[in-house]
């Protein structure tokens, strides 16, 4: 089988040699069995009418030795012949010289004077009977002889019986048996043919599906639904084909968002170089009154302070890929006083109702990285809000059983559903003009899920458009056992003004 050959080629090659090595070595085996059985059936029965012929012949040597040695064979001969010599056997007589009383014309026109003569010179006091079989042309024979010793005188009587006729039923039978195996194994290779190939085709349709997918059909799947090997290969094969194409697709994913980044940083960098150096052109070329050169100041300085604010962004975003950052246990109630603190001042200028109620607890984390995270997020709650007065502000943490939860609601103007998946993007802004207008650059969100990913934290955002956003955080058990430790909840009241 050459390099090229299928598998279902290989299959039925390797059953047809198996198929046909049980059949010929069953069947000779079967053949030989039968024969042999045959053989020493008739072997035996050589050997009883050998003994027989032995007996009758020493009764009537005896009754006639009397009258000579030679009248004495002769006359038992002719006496027993009728009955011992049938269905082909024939009967001789040798004295001990080697010389024959009876049968010698037999014996010599088959030619079975060396085999006789040989089993002569076998026979001695120890042994006085021996048998063998003979092949002359295209028939068999069973030659016995046997040395006896009657009144002194020691003779050796010998027969001779026809075998052909078995010999020819085994080589009928095995000739019958060649046809035979040859149409068994004619009926045997077309159905091990069909069944090999009935074996290989789910194998032939998985590497043909692999070959289209590979060649860009990767929505394909194999329907093999069967319990065996060939099912679960099948299953695997869906599995793997599943787990590429959803690394391809987010490989497609961060490619585009590598391209929009770039786009996006390169936007935001040309809107304030464009202000800057307009500004810094007119100053230069143009003569301005004191307020208008205030304002061109006052421009030129914003828009450095938004690029500043984009590249401390930026180097905060790539410093916590290198370092992460150092894990401590961080008390709650220390960053609920620290975010009280913080954003109080921020809320009662904007009107905004804010409160932070945090239960006591526990935190394994960056305590620098956490502030930041929850910064941003109130920050974005705030950004988010249309008229002063009517808006509130929440940050609650929760101990649950699974961890720590914050949340962060607000009842700003919410952000549309088909966008929720898009705004931890980097440069990524719901409203653009807004954004830019409130300073903000599209990184916040992008850092906020930087930070929970290198807390082993949960991020979900729930928002509808018009009534407002619920961020929650579930951050994993401080240790083993879990160290969060729960103090008594403050009752519920009237939700203030700004706490």
């Amino acid at each position: 089988m050459g390099g090229n050959v299928k598998f279902a080629d290989k299959l039925f090659f390797t059953m047809l040699i198996l198929l046909t090595l049980i059949f010929t070595v069953f069947g000779v085996w079967m053949l030989y069995s039968n024969f042999s059985r045959l053989l020493d059936r008739e072997l035996e029965r050589g050997n009883g009418e050998s003994r027989m012929f032995q007996f009758l012949f020493e009764m009537g040597y005896r009754s006639g030795m009397e009258y000579g040695e030679e009248y004495a064979v002769n006359r038992t001969m002719e006496s027993i012949a009728g009955s011992v010599e049938r269905n082909g056997s024939r009967c001789f007589v040798i004295r001990e010289d080697g010389r024959f009383y009876y049968g010698q014309d037999f014996v010599q026109s088959r030619g079975f004077d060396r085999e006789v003569a040989s089993l002569a010179d076998s026979l001695g006091a120890d042994n006085t009977y021996g048998y063998c079989v003979r092949r002359m042309g295209e028939d068999y024979y069973m030659l016995t002889e046997a040395l006896v010793d009657i009144e002194g005188e020691a003779l050796y009587l010998g027969m001779c019986r026809e075998l052909t006729a078995i010999y020819e039923d085994r080589k009928q039978l095995l000739d019958q048996y060649r046809i035979a195996l040859v149409s068994l194994l004619s009926a045997g290779g077309i159905g091990i043919y069909l069944l090999s190939r009935y074996i290989t085709r789910p194998i032939i349709s998985l590497n043909k599906l692999a070959g289209r997918i590979a060649a860009g059909s990767y929505e394909l799947r194999s329907h093999n639904k069967s319990r065996d090997e060939v099912g679960s290969l099948a299953r695997n094969f869906n599995r793997m084909a599943d787990r590429l194409v959803d690394q391809m697709e987010e490989k497609v994913k961060e490619a585009r968002q590598k391209e929009d980044f770039t786009a996006a940083f390169a936007h935001e960098l040309k809107t304030p170089l464009t202000s800057i150096i307009g500004y810094a052109d007119m100053l230069n070329s143009i003569d301005l009154s004191e307020q208008e050169r205030r304002e061109a100041y006052f421009y030129i300085y914003s828009q450095g302070k938004r690029l500043e604010s984009l590249s401390h962004k930026l180097l905060e975003l790539v410093s916590m890929e290198k370092n992460p950052g150092e894990f401590r246990q961080i008390s709650t109630k220390r960053l609920e006083e620290n975010i009280r603190s913080t954003m109080r001042p921020i809320w009662r200028k904007r009107g905004i109702r804010g409160k932070v109620e945090m239960d006591r607890g526990i935190i394994l984390g960056d305590e620098e990285l956490l502030l930041s995270l929850f910064y941003n997020l109130l920050d974005n709650a705030v950004k988010a809000m249309d008229k002063e007065g009517e808006g509130f502000i929440l940050l609650k943490g929760t101990v649950m059983g699974d961890g720590y939860e914050v949340k962060v609601v607000d009842n700003g103007r919410g952000i549309p559903r088909e966008e929720i998946g898009r705004i931890t993007e980097a440069f990524y802004m719901v409203d653009k003009s807004r954004s830019r207008r409130e300073g903000g650059a599209g990184i916040g969100m992008a850092l906020c899920e930087r930070i929970v990913q290198i807390h082993g934290a949960q991020l979900r955002i729930d928002s509808d458009l018009g009534e407002g956003t619920v961020v929650k955080i579930l951050l994993p058990p401080a240790g083993r056992g879990g160290t969060i430790k729960e103090n008594k909840r403050k009752k519920k009241g009237k939700l203030p003004e700004t706490e």
